[in-house]
């Protein structure tokens, strides 16, 4: 196995997630427990204190070194080359024996792609494929995202109340990066169903039960890629997945045909699991400031800069990984080479110094769009046109149908329990008929 593939999706190895039990937990390290009930509710308490006492620190439960202030984090995602990303997909918890006779099972030909290759390849591959993630694929896009929201909107506008997840945001996301890629609402549906165990397999703490189980829907989504690419391959479309196809006929070195099928296999997940958790945190953000989403209905000008917001309070990706490949110095502390980094966007989105009152929904913040809630630098998220794009529209339509929208009462908050990624589950909604 390669240096690159050893820290690929659904590769490990048991030993690599180790502790160093010879390196004392400090207060702070005792204190993370990310996969605890406590946290997944709030993880941003423990941020704000460990900020001020901490906010670099080693956990040997876990084996990270933990980085929580925003210029620390922006430092890592400027120096690609101190700080790997080969790891961003690497299982946080290893595979078990029997799902890992599964995935062999299932000839995934997983490879690193975008968001865990070298720098060098990610150069590359970055100038191709964002270069046909192009404005006009992106614009052209509204008129059909705004018709979609509309029709969900529709199914519900009379009952007076939603479950805003499961009856609009968990599908609409997942249909409009579907129409951008070129396949059916069928199969946007299909995909959505293997986006919340895909981040678990990958981010979370499944049991070997639920690993095996997960697997099983991995072979399915990859033999529904690699059927998605072939199909364009034979017959592109007028879409972006048709776009690629052509530049692949026009110069295969660019890239392989097994690399396009690992683009849009991220893609899949990438480009709507993200947007549905983002959508549903911002909406409960601003359905809890009832002022904030009054002056939305008021100042509808005022919701593209709400959009940032929503990704700077309380991002879906509130965390992400690198591996150092020397040793390095940050706030003040020595990191080995070798080291796991855990950057937590969440804590840095919240930094005072670069936030002020960064608890605190504002929809007119002047430097909202400054968030790490998409990335940095070389790594700065290629989807963010389409995915702004999509929460804007869903909130200029929820604000213009629904301005009396409110939160049902005493609703309990449940939480993927993953590492990196935060998504409000459902979210009860009334309003005036």
């Amino acid at each position: 196995m390669s240096a690159d593939n050893q820290f690929g999706m659904f590769h490990s190895d048991p030993a690599d997630a180790m502790p160093d039990s010879t390196c004392p937990a400090s207060e702070t390290a005792q204190a993370f427990k990310p996969f605890s009930a406590e946290y997944l509710q709030n993880p941003y308490q423990f941020f704000d204190k460990a900020r001020e006492s901490e906010p670099v620190f080693y956990s040997p439960e876990y084996n990270y070194w933990v980085v929580l202030k925003y210029d620390d984090i922006a430092t890592v995602y400027r120096d690609p080359e101190t700080y790997s990303p080969l790891n961003a997909r690497h299982p946080v918890t290893p595979i078990c024996p029997a799902a890992a006779k599964i995935r062999d099972q299932q000839n995934l030909a997983i490879e690193p792609s975008l968001v865990d290759e070298s720098s060098a390849t990610h150069k590359h591959h970055r100038k191709i494929f964002g270069t046909a993630f192009t404005p006009k694929r992106v614009n052209q896009m509204e008129d059909r995202i705004r018709a979609i929201v509309d029709r969900y909107i529709d199914r519900f506008i009379g009952d007076g109340h939603a479950e805003l997840v499961s009856q609009l945001l968990y599908e609409v996301p997942a249909l409009a990066i579907f129409l951008f890629l070129g396949a059916s609402d069928e199969d946007a549906v299909f995909v959505k169903k293997l986006g919340s165990d895909r981040a678990i397999v990958n981010w979370g703490s499944p049991t070997e039960t639920e690993q095996v189980a997960m697997m099983h829907g991995m072979g399915e989504h990859w033999q529904f890629t690699k059927d998605l690419v072939d199909r364009a391959y034979r017959n592109p479309g007028d879409n972006y997945l048709g776009d690629l196809i052509r530049i692949h006929h026009d110069d295969p070195s660019l890239f392989t045909i097994n690399y396009l099928y690992n683009v849009m296999f991220l893609m899949q997940f990438a480009g709507h699991e993200t947007t549905t958790q983002a959508s549903a945190n911002g909406l409960r953000h601003l359905l809890t400031d009832r002022e904030q989403w009054e002056l939305l209905c008021a100042q509808p000008d005022l919701i593209e800069n709400a959009v940032e917001e929503i990704l700077r309070i309380d991002s879906s990706i509130f965390g992400w990984r690198r591996i150092t490949t020397r040793e390095s110095t940050l706030g003040g502390v020595t990191i080995p080479k070798g080291a796991r980094i855990l950057m937590m966007m969440g804590s840095g989105n919240h930094d005072e110094d670069m936030f002020p009152n960064g608890a605190k929904f504002d929809a007119t913040r002047r430097n909202a769009k400054k968030h790490l809630g998409l990335g940095l630098g070389a790594h700065f998220c290629m989807g963010a046109p389409l995915a702004r794009l999509e929460m804007r529209v869903i909130l200029e339509q929820l604000t213009r149908r629904l301005p009396s929208l409110h939160l049902v009462d005493d609703q309990s908050w449940n939480y993927l329990p993953t590492l990196v990624f935060r998504g409000v589950q459902k979210l009860e909604v009334e309003w005036t008929t």
